[in-house]
């Protein structure tokens, strides 16, 4: 059986892949998001694949980080723990979700219907890039807001990690909620100044965490 210091690590390694491939995706879905008559020109479609590839290991990782700590956690608070490791399984199929409407646009350009309508086809691929950018709000910024703030809270009451990581998970899962339901309801949109500043202190606690599991590990002397 792993003990706390691997698990420790294993989340810390987990929680830096889950940065490296989201961000990674959402460069490379670049073309595909922006512009609009995609699935009728000639896309750049390799780009597309290798982000639906990068947003699979983030799915995977995603999941990893509450796998990894959930054998520690729960001794804590098996609720909250069983609840994150929930929350993190729901927000990875969120994901996938929006992987496979992506590559049904890359289908679609690569194999349009033979007696298709393009401005119907035109339709067709907006409405599955929508279903994208619908996923990309409710699991990165809904379901994370949520599951951030369950693990932040469990931390701080166990005291496995400094209390002013716990503070900022929080405050940061708090924050990405409040500003998904301004984006929800038109106040902005999703990729804007607003909405990467209520991302930056999730960004934050998921740096600082990940480097305290993967130098330290837990605070707790019964897990470490």
């Amino acid at each position: 059986m792993a003990t706390p210091r691997t698990l420790a690590r294993a989340a810390g390694a987990c929680f830096l892949a889950t940065h490296v491939t989201s961000i990674g995706a959402l460069v490379l879905y670049g073309p595909i998001l922006k512009t609009a008559d995609y699935v009728t020109g000639a896309g750049p479609d390799t780009r597309a694949l290798l982000g639906a590839l990068l947003e699979v290991l983030l799915a995977i990782a995603i999941i990893g980080t509450a796998c990894a700590l959930h054998p520690v956690t729960r001794r804590h608070n098996e609720g909250l723990a069983t609840g994150y490791l929930a929350l993190r399984t729901l927000e990875a199929a969120v994901i996938a979700v929006g992987i496979v409407s992506l590559l049904a646009v890359v289908t679609l350009r690569q194999h349009p219907p033979t007696a298709g309508d393009p401005a119907a086809l035109l339709t067709t691929g907006k409405a599955l890039v929508a279903v994208h950018d619908w996923t990309f709000l409710l699991g990165p910024n809904f379901i994370c807001g949520a599951n951030t703030a369950l693990l932040a809270l469990l931390l701080y009451r166990s005291r496995l990690v400094p209390r002013p990581i716990a503070v900022l998970g929080l405050a940061g899962g708090a924050l990405i909620f409040a500003s998904a339901i301004a984006v929800l309801f038109g106040a902005y949109e999703q990729v804007s100044g607003p909405g990467m500043l209520a991302a930056v202190p999730v960004f934050a606690w998921e740096l600082c965490l990940a480097v305290r599991l993967l130098t330290k590990g837990f605070n707790n002397p019964t897990a470490s």
